[in-house]
């Protein structure tokens, strides 16, 4: 039988111990203050040698909650330079805080199941269910791919799939919800009657029917993108279902839904600022908590702001655009994602009618 060399551990001039396993052609070592620390990492790496799995430093070694895979997630894009994006961020805190404390190696497919249930009775709708599963798996991975942390993805799968059949997880519903005009004019009037109401609500309702930008890209925009002479304006890392960032657009400002965007942003210049340089100076979260509010207020059910999109989108298909024009606009990269919008109105067909010619029999 070959002989397996135990650890040895050094008392260092500081009062540290380093403990150095050589084992099977593995080096690895550690500094630890005290021998007993420095022993029990030793004992565990040599069992992992023996098993055939790789040592690890005691930084990858001491992780084994669910809020340390999200942490070291976290810190490994930060490292890289790679953003994480708002809503991604927002689902990786509030697991963190919610289950962070859970051993990751009770994380199976029970535990999924169990965790989808519970926020389905808090709840939580299926497509936010189906993405707090997606983030868990996704540092799963990460820790496996990049670090070599024994986490299994099978089990992971298998409990999303059992949500999927108990219909805890599941596609959103497609909105047809449009506003009426005269839901949109009692809108219009509450915010501007509102002396409270400092954020321009009407100018901004107005310019997401003129242009089809979702809140966030409303609060983005800035001066030194715009193009008067062209009327053109770029949306910087527009949003993307492969790849968000560097997704810069130029999107055309064309006066065809009812409101003209050219106009509204010149009625900001008003109000520009040295010290901000976005078109519309404002937050996201402010203007949809302002929207819902006031919809709620005036008894206006089932409305919400990105409707104002699907309203802008509609009406840039009345008008007469193409699919390719109206994508442009939008910044679908999917046609098929375009249908879902092309909710048109039996008057807009009778007027694009009126606009072709008769048909004649061509053996006439």
């Amino acid at each position: 039988m070959a002989y397996t060399k135990m650890a040895t551990f050094v008392n260092l001039p500081s009062g540290s111990w380093r403990a150095i396993i050589r084992r099977k052609g593995r080096y690895i070592s550690e500094t630890f203050k005290l021998r007993e620390d420095a022993r029990r990492w030793a004992t565990a790496q040599e069992r992992a040698i023996d098993k055939g799995s790789t040592p690890k430093k005691t930084y990858i070694a001491d992780k084994t909650s669910l809020g340390h895979l999200i942490d070291l997630h976290i810190q490994d894009m930060a490292d890289a330079r790679k953003r994480v994006g708002r809503t991604k961020l927002e689902a990786l805190l509030h697991l963190r805080r919610t289950i962070g404390e859970t051993p990751y190696a009770k994380i199976d497919r029970q535990f999924i199941i169990d965790f989808g249930r519970a926020r389905a009775r808090g709840g939580t709708g299926p497509v936010t269910v189906g993405m707090y599963v997606g983030w868990i798996k996704l540092v799963f991975a990460h820790a496996s791919a990049v670090h070599e942390i024994d986490t299994k993805l099978e089990p992971i799968e298998k409990g999303r799939l059992a949500l999927k059949h108990l219909g805890l997880i599941g596609k959103s519903q497609e909105r047809d919800r449009r506003p009426t005009q005269e839901e949109l004019e009692r809108l219009f009037a509450a915010f501007d009657n509102n002396p409270w109401q400092r954020n321009p609500m009407t100018r901004i309702i107005q310019f997401a029917i003129g242009t089809a930008m979702r809140q966030d890209e409303i609060c983005q925009i800035t001066w030194s993108d715009l193009d008067v002479r062209a009327r053109t304006v770029i949306i910087r890392d527009r949003k993307d279902p492969r790849d968000k960032y560097g997704n810069d657009q130029r999107v055309p400002l064309v006066d065809i839904t009812g409101y003209d965007p050219l106009g509204l942003i010149e009625a900001q210049r008003a109000i520009r600022t040295n010290a901000d340089n976005r078109i519309f100076p404002y937050t996201a979260n402010a203007i949809s908590a302002a929207f819902t509010r006031t919809a709620a207020k005036l008894k206006i059910d089932n409305l919400h702001f990105h409707d104002m999109r699907h309203e802008a989108t509609s009406r840039l298909f009345e008008a007469g655009l193409k699919l390719e024009q109206v994508a442009l606009i939008t910044g679908h990269k999917d046609w098929k994602m375009l249908r879902r919008y092309t909710h048109i109105k039996a008057t807009a067909v009778h007027a694009a009618a009126a606009l072709l010619p008769t048909w004649t029999d061509p053996d006439d």
